[in-house]
C-alpha cells in the first residue's frame, strides 16, 4: 500500500531532471533550487521508507505484467539504507555546486544528468526486477558519460567515452547472465529466486558488470581518468553514486539473493586483496589530487567488496556500514580537492603547499574525512575497517587478513602524505583565500559527520544488522 513512497522516490529525481533544461532557461537560481528540491525530496522519502523498515513492514509494490513478465519495488533494509546514504550525499553535492558550476556553460544539462543519476541510483537500489535493474544501470552510465565529458574538451570527451564503453560493455555482459539466470528460473523477479542456485558462468557474467562498475582490477582504469571531470561530478561517481552500484549489487544479488558456488568467497576476496594493493601503491606514486583520491577509492572499494564476499556476518555487517563511511568521508575528500584545484588552477601536490594558513577550514575538513578513511578511532571508518578484516579472519583466511591491514596501513601513509604535500611545507600560494561559503560549509558538514557517525556508530550498525536478517 505504501510503495508510491519508493515509485514517487525514484520519478521525482527523474522525471525532475527532463524539466531542469526549461527551469534553466527561465532562472538558473530557480534551476538550482529545483534541483536540490528534486534530490532532497528522494532522500526525505527515503527516511520515509525507513520507517517501514524499523517497523519490519518494508514498502513494497508490485505490478504484473502479460507473459509472465513483472515489475516489482521493495524498499527493504539494504535498499533503504543505499537510498538514503547516496541521496543524502548527493544533496550535499548539489549544494556544493551552486558554488562551484556557476562560472560554467551547460549548467542545465549539468543539473539534469544530476537528477537524472540520483533517479537511476533509487531505481536500481529499489527495483526487483533483473531487467529494471539493467535499465537503470545503464542510465547511471548514460549519465556518467555526459558529466566526466562537461568541459567539452578532448581530453574530457575521450575519458568520457573511455568510461562509458567500459561500463555499458560490463553492464551487457551482465545481462547475458541475467538471461542465464532467466533460463534456469523462469522469471526476473528476485524476490521469487530467494535461495535459488545460480550456476558459476552466470555468476563470472554479473561479476564483471559488477567489478567494471566499482571499478575493480582490472577494470579500473576508467576512474582515476574521470578526473577531468569537474569535482562535484567525481564526487558523485567515487562517493555517492556510480562506484557504490556495483557493491550493492553484489550485496544484493549474493549475499541476499543467490546461492553460489562457495569458490567464490575464496576468488572474489583475493581479487579484491589484489585491487586494494595495486591501488593503493599507485595512490603513493600519483602526483594528481585527484588521481591520488581515485585510486584510494579503488582500494577502499575493496575493503568493502570484502567484507561483502568473506561469508561472515561480522564481515558483511562492517562492509555495508563502510559503504556509509566511505560515501560520506570520500566525498569530502573530493570536494575539498575542488576547492583547492578551483582556488589554485592546479591537481598538481608538487606546485602545493602551505594551504592550511590561507584555507584552514578546507584544511579541517579534509583532515576529519580522511581520518575516517584512513581508519582513526574514533571515527566511522575505524569500525567498519576493523569488522571488515575481523571477518575475513573469522573466515580463516588469516593471510587475506593480514594483506588488508596493510593496505590500511598505506591508506594511512599516503593521505598523510597528500595532506601534508597541500596543506603543510612551504607556502607557495599566499594570496589564495577559501572558497565560497557554500562550498566550504559543504566540506564541513560531511567531515562533522564522518566523526559523528563514528560516536553514533549504532545506529548504521542496526540497519547493517537488520540488512543481515534478510538472509
Amino acid at each position: 500500500m505504501n510503495g508510491w513512497i519508493l515509485i514517487t522516490g525514484i520519478l521525482i529525481p527523474l522525471l525532475g531532471a527532463l524539466l531542469l533544461p526549461l527551469f534553466g532557461k527561465l532562472s538558473g537560481k530557480f534551476r538550482n533550487i529545483m534541483a536540490l528540491t528534486f534530490v532532497t525530496t528522494a532522500f526525505i522519502l527515503a527516511v520515509c521508507a525507513l520507517t517501514g523498515v524499523l517497523a519490519d513492514k518494508p514498502f513494497s509494490a508490485r505490478y504484473v505484467l502479460p507473459l509472465g513478465f513483472s515489475f516489482g519495488f521493495l524498499g527493504d533494509a539494504l535498499a533503504v539504507f543505499l537510498a538514503m546514504t547516496a541521496s543524502f550525499v548527493s544533496c550535499i553535492i548539489v549544494i556544493y555546486s551552486f558554488g562551484y558550476i556557476h562560472e560554467y556553460e551547460n549548467q542545465n544539462e549539468y543539473y539534469m544528468m544530476v537528477c537524472l543519476f540520483v533517479g537511476a541510483m533509487m531505481g536500481l537500489v529499489y527495483s526487483t526486477n533483473l531487467i529494471a535493474i539493467y535499465t537503470f544501470w545503464e542510465i547511471s552510465s548514460l549519465c556518467c558519460w555526459r558529466l566526466i565529458g562537461f568541459y567539452r574538451e578532448e581530453i574530457t570527451i575521450d575519458r568520457a567515452n573511455k568510461t562509458f564503453i567500459i561500463t555499458v560493455l560490463g553492464a551487457l555482459i551482465m545481462l547475458v547472465g541475467f538471461m542465464g539466470i532467466y533460463s534456469q528460473t523462469g522469471t526476473f523477479d528476485l524476490t521469487e529466486m530467494k535461495g535459488a542456485y545460480i550456476p558459476s558462468w552466470c555468476v563470472v557474467l554479473i561479476l564483471f558488470g559488477i567489478l567494471s562498475k566499482s571499478a575493480t582490477i582490472p577494470l579500473h582504469s576508467w576512474l582515476p581518468d574521470a578526473g577531468v571531470a569537474p569535482s562535484p561530478v567525481t564526487s558523485l561517481l567515487h562517493a555517492a553514486v556510480l562506484v557504490k552500484i556495483g557493491v550493492y549489487a553484489y550485496a544484493r544479488f549474493f549475499v541476499l539473493t543467490f546461492e553460489i558456488n562457495e569458490a567464490f568467497t575464496t576468488i572474489v576476496p583475493v581479487i579484491a586483496a589484489v585491487s586494494a594493493l595495486y591501488s593503493a601503491g599507485v595512490a603513493f606514486r600519483e602526483n594528481d589530487i585527484k588521481r591520488v583520491l581515485a585510486y584510494s577509492t579503488i582500494s577502499q572499494l575493496a575493503f568493502i567488496l570484502l567484507g561483502l564476499s568473506c561469508g561472515e556476518k561480522i564481515g558483511i555487517i562492517g562492509g555495508l556500514m563502510y559503504i556509509m563511511a566511505h560515501s560520506v568521508a570520500k566525498g569530502g575528500l573530493f570536494l575539498c580537492a575542488g576547492i583547492v584545484e578551483h582556488n589554485i588552477h592546479t591537481k598538481d601536490i608538487r606546485k602545493m603547499g602551505g594551504l592550511a594558513k590561507t584555507m584552514p577550514l578546507t584544511a579541517t575538513a579534509f583532515a576529519l574525512c580522511a581520518c575516517s578513511i584512513m581508519g582513526i578511532p574514533p571515527f566511522f571508518g575505524f569500525f567498519t575497517k576493523h569488522m571488515v578484516i575481523e571477518g575475513i579472519v573469522s573466515s580463516g583466511n588469516i593471510v587475506l587478513g593480514v594483506l588488508f591491514v596493510l593496505c590500511a596501513v598505506m591508506t594511512v601513509m599516503y593521505l598523510i602524505r597528500l595532506f601534508v604535500k597541500v596543506f603543510f611545507g612551504q607556502q607557495t600560494f599566499s594570496e589564495v583565500k577559501e572558497g565560497t561559503p557554500i562550498m566550504v560549509v559543504s566540506v564541513l558538514i560531511l567531515g562533522i559527520i564522518s566523526l559523528l557517525l563514528g560516536f553514533f556508530s549504532f545506529l548504521p550498525s542496526h540497519l547493517a544488522t537488520m540488512i543481515w536478517g534478510l538472509m
